[in-house]
């Protein structure tokens, strides 16, 4: 039956590589390729910026179908302007908040042009800020827009060629708001008021007055359209792309991928919810009018220019003559910070905006991992520091069942003499052998499995706080202390290079920190706790998984591999204090002796 143990551990080790392998290994090089290739679209744009004219005929728009949503501008495939020069092509409102600056486009009163003040591209103090919207124009075109949909008997009404004028103030501040007209020449007036807070979200209010004969219908719709998708696809560990929650259909992903094989998806009307476009940390969505029924879509457009968009388009809204009509919707465009959004789900009621972050089906056990680590964190100060508490609390909780399982372990090897005696019995027996085994385990009161128990207990936890790191935007560019600067990226160094002291890249594959290796020396010690088994095969993956663990746990966060170190030390420490209060012998120092002794030769 020991044989059946360590095949059972075996297998509960195995099963861990594979789930690590397939589902976590090749994120956080995902990541890193992603940042990489931002950063080198930032460098060409900048290139190009001086060489490439501006060209305001790219915002040339095809007249829309009757009733239907207008065409997204700079569709008709002319050559795009450098960002500068696309935004001085049109006239704009200045925007300046806390955490954002940019402008508003006077023509469609479109928000094309935000930067997040809080967030850099990488870790560098000097690391341009992150562009979050960007005009039409541009091949990274991304924008949300407000408008109407109107007919004959309402003429023109704000749409994306629509140029608004400013109404006083000209600079939108939390203190501030701005205010732009348009009237058109069936007597309708559209005054639309810009308001935005401290952090990331907009109100957009309208208010319609008629001051014609005749009562008039029209339709509000929003958008949020981007012209590019991420440099990376995203994985299936986390959601990119379309996303939204409205009406009995609820929540709505599509992923770039999928939305450019389905074309268009629409769900049912809804008369609350929010929609959008999603990143990993990013985020750009809008909340309808809760006072009319509104059609979502979410769709992907292949004439002119290919584009991603969310949509929504309210039932008609009349307004009679000489009276006035208001409607107003939200419009978020910021960081996906946690606190923020929860906030907004609670303050602004809108209905489950907390969706907006990919907690996972497991969300049950990684956001209560979030808000213990955030909760340490405000306590140390440090993200590094709030995991290792972490890791102390979780250890404590299960502390119970660790310690049985270290119990009946210890127990195990006290009766190692007795399980030989079995073995060399019935060695030619291997039922009786079985049978004699389970009568021992069942006298001595002793779980054949308790060893697995350990390395079970890490999983969810090592799974939950894996997503914390990834996707969190709390985690992002997070310190630790010493050379860790991000604790939800690699560990920079190399043992290859010695560290940085040679002045040549180790391969990605090779590409192993220091932490990796405090990582794989503490799994290695925590091994050799128990004794060697004695079958060659599963001795020979006991004495190579610490090694295996080291290059696979290279790629992952820092964060990780220090939760992982830690958590050995602990098990180290909780093992050794059970087994000596058990009487049991502690292998450690023994099979490290072994490593060094010489083996007799077989002459010998």
């Amino acid at each position: 039956m020991e044989n059946n143990r360590n095949f059972f551990i075996t297998i509960a080790l195995s099963v861990l590589i594979l789930t690590l392998w397939q589902v976590f290994y090749m994120n956080p090089r995902v990541e890193s390729q992603r940042e990489a290739a931002r950063i080198e679209q930032q460098r060409v744009e900048e290139q190009k910026k001086a060489a490439e004219p501006a060209n305001p005929a790219g915002n040339a728009t095809p007249a829309p179908q009757q009733g239907a949503i207008p065409n997204a501008p700079g569709s008709d495939g002319t050559t795009p302007a450098g960002r500068e020069q696309a935004l001085a092509a049109s006239t704009r409102v200045k925007i300046d908040t806390p955490s954002l600056s940019g402008s508003i486009n006077l023509t469609g009163a479109r928000l094309d042009d935000l930067r997040l003040k809080h967030y850099t591209l990488t870790v560098d103090k000097n690391s341009p800020e992150i562009e979050l919207l960007n005009p039409s124009a541009l091949p990274n075109g991304y924008y949300a827009e407000i408008g109407f949909v109107g007919n004959e008997k309402t003429g023109t009404v704000p749409g994306p060629e629509t140029v608004w004028s400013v109404d006083g103030n000209a600079t939108l501040t939390p203190a501030t708001p701005v205010t732009l007209t348009y009237a058109n020449d069936k007597g309708l007036t559209f005054k639309r008021t810009f308001s935005v807070d401290s952090q990331y979200m907009f109100t957009v209010s309208d208010t319609v007055q008629n001051s014609g004969t005749a009562a008039v219908s029209l339709s509000n719709y929003g958008r949020v359209t981007r012209f590019d998708k991420p440099a990376v696809a995203s994985t299936y560990v986390l959601h990119e792309g379309l996303i939204g929650f409205t009406g009995a259909d609820g929540l709505q992903e599509h992923k770039y991928s999928s939305i450019e094989k389905d074309k268009q998806y629409t769900p049912g009307k809804s008369t609350n919810g929010w929609l959008g476009i999603t990143d990993k940390y990013w985020a750009v969505t809008l909340v309808p009018t809760e006072k009319q029924p509104f059609q979502p879509r979410y769709a992907y457009f292949e004439d002119g220019r290919h584009r991603y968009q969310s949509d929504f388009l309210t039932d008609p809204i009349s307004v009679d003559a000489g009276q006035s009509a208001t409607v107003e919707s939200l419009v978020f465009a910021g960081a996906k910070e946690v606190g923020t959004i929860n906030a907004y789900a609670k303050d602004r009621d809108i209905e489950r905006f907390d969706l907006l972050i990919d907690w996972g089906w497991f969300h049950f056990i990684t956001k209560p991992m979030f808000w213990l680590i955030d909760t340490l964190y405000k306590f140390f100060g440090n993200f590094g520091l709030a995991i290792l508490a972490t890791t102390v609390i979780v250890k404590a909780i299960f502390f119970p069942l660790a310690n049985k399982s270290y119990a009946s372990m210890a127990n195990m090897k006290k009766v190692q003499p007795k399980m030989l005696e079995i073995r060399e019995k019935y060695a030619d027996d291997k039922m009786k052998q079985q049978q004699a085994m389970m009568e021992l385990y069942k006298t001595e009161k002793i779980n054949p499995l308790a060893g697995c128990w350990p390395v079970a207990l890490q999983i969810p936890v090592f799974f939950s706080l894996y997503k914390v790191l990834y996707i969190t935007i709390e985690m992002r560019h997070a310190p630790f202390f010493g050379w860790i600067q991000d604790l939800a990226a690699p560990d920079p160094t190399s043992l290859f290079n010695l560290f940085g002291l040679l002045p040549f890249a180790a391969p990605a594959l090779l590409h192993i920190g220091i932490w990796p290796l405090i990582m794989g020396v503490t799994m290695f010690l925590q091994m050799r706790m128990n004794p060697t088994p004695p079958d060659p095969t599963q001795a020979a993956i006991f004495t190579w998984m610490p090694v295996i663990f080291t290059f696979m746990m290279a790629g992952f966060p820092a964060g990780l591999v220090i939760y992982w170190a830690w958590n050995n030390t602990l098990s180290i420490l909780q093992q050794g204090v059970i087994m000596k209060r058990q009487g049991a012998k502690i292998e450690l120092w023994d099979n490290l002796a072994a490593l060094f002794r010489k083996k007799p030769s077989p002459a010998e």
